[in-house]
């Protein structure tokens, strides 16, 4: 009941907290694309079956692989990119602490 409730809290309420604290006056425009980092939940469409409850993402879906966290961490260290980079991160971050919740 409660691994939702965390899941979604750290996709939507963490990014948005990030945004009030981080940039009050374009908090918005940080958020929002803060949130486009959930495009990369793209890739469960190649999955088969697309959506399985108690699945951790990390690693076994391309986008959520070990191989691109580092990238994902990289893109929150040019200005240009420090908003989608940290989406990303966060989104990872939650999908993580799903996986050690279902473990």
């Amino acid at each position: 009941m409660m691994q939702p409730i965390i899941h979604y809290s750290i996709h939507f309420l963490l990014p948005l907290a990030v945004a009030l604290l981080f940039s009050k006056p374009a908090w918005k425009k940080a958020y929002l694309i803060m949130i486009l980092g959930m495009l990369i939940d793209l890739d469960h469409l190649v999955a088969n079956p697309i959506f399985e409850a108690n699945r951790c993402s990390i690693n076994f879906h391309p986008l959520h692989s070990y191989y691109l966290m580092p990238l994902y961490l990289f893109l929150v260290f040019p200005k240009k990119t420090r908003w989608f980079g940290l989406g990303l991160c966060i989104h990872i971050l939650a999908d993580t602490v799903d996986c050690w919740i279902m473990s």
